[in-house]
């Protein structure tokens, strides 16, 4: 084999092997990604629950699983600079709601609408990324926190717990903390993520959320986190 006929051999062959790294690469993989502590990469994650459901790697309005991402009141799909009844969609005041609400005595004027779990249109998860997107039930977030190991971890200087399925499969939740007012509360410390359920026990001025710390992450919906308050939005979705 002349020389010229050899570097023609090594030239395809570099092509070919080329052709065969692009192939293999899939943006929206489940491949874990130990760069990134290990946070699987691509936009949903299957992190095998018993429902087939999959999560969304970062929050509603943030470019990474590290960010924080945009903050809204509990129905409301629009981030905004105050959080208050003052300026809540649904709620003149703690008594006053006019919308998902089965108690007359916090009702405006005695109104109740029994609505338990927030309408597509007042979903923020699906306002923000459409395709199936929507804000997880709190019976969801039960089957996040009960079928994966969670660990409290710094990834990129965010602190927050990283959630593992029994397949492997990781997703980043950090800890994002609450608006209230025009104000940041808890950040690093706690993070506070909505679902789509109305907390329905005679407080409706409330609604379940996700909670994580240090120490645990748990579905809550403690007595004090009002509907106004602005929490970050994890989207989920039902497997394809």
């Amino acid at each position: 084999m002349t020389k010229a006929t050899r570097l023609l051999a090594f030239a395809i062959a570099a092509v070919v092997a080329m052709g065969a790294v692009s192939c293999d690469k899939d943006e929206n993989s489940s491949n874990g990604d130990p760069g990134n502590g290990g946070i699987t990469a691509g936009d949903w994650v299957d992190l095998g629950l018993p429902s087939g459901l999959l999560w969304a790697s970062r929050n509603i309005g943030a470019s990474q699983p590290t960010a924080d991402g945009q903050y809204f009141a509990w129905g409301e799909t629009q981030p905004k600079t105050v959080y208050s009844w003052g300026t809540y969609a649904y709620g003149r005041s703690f008594s006053e709601l006019t919308k998902y609400c089965n108690n007359e005595v916090l009702g405006y004027n005695g109104y109740t609408d029994d609505l338990t779990t927030l309408e597509s249109g007042d979903d923020a998860a699906t306002a923000g990324w459409g395709n199936g997107a929507r804000m997880p039930t709190k019976e969801e977030i039960k089957e996040l926190c009960d079928n994966c190991t969670s660990e409290w971890v710094t990834l990129g200087g965010a602190k927050g717990r990283k959630f593992t399925g029994r397949n492997g499969n990781s997703i980043f939740i950090p800890a994002a903390g609450y608006l209230e007012g025009d104000g940041s509360n808890d950040a690093g410390s706690m993070g506070y993520y909505w679902s789509a359920t109305l907390r329905t026990d005679g407080y409706p001025n409330d609604a379940w959320q996700l909670e994580i710390n240090q120490g645990t992450a748990r579905a809550t919906s403690s007595t004090g986190y009002h509907r106004y308050y602005g929490f970050p939005v994890r989207a989920v979705r039902s497997a394809k």
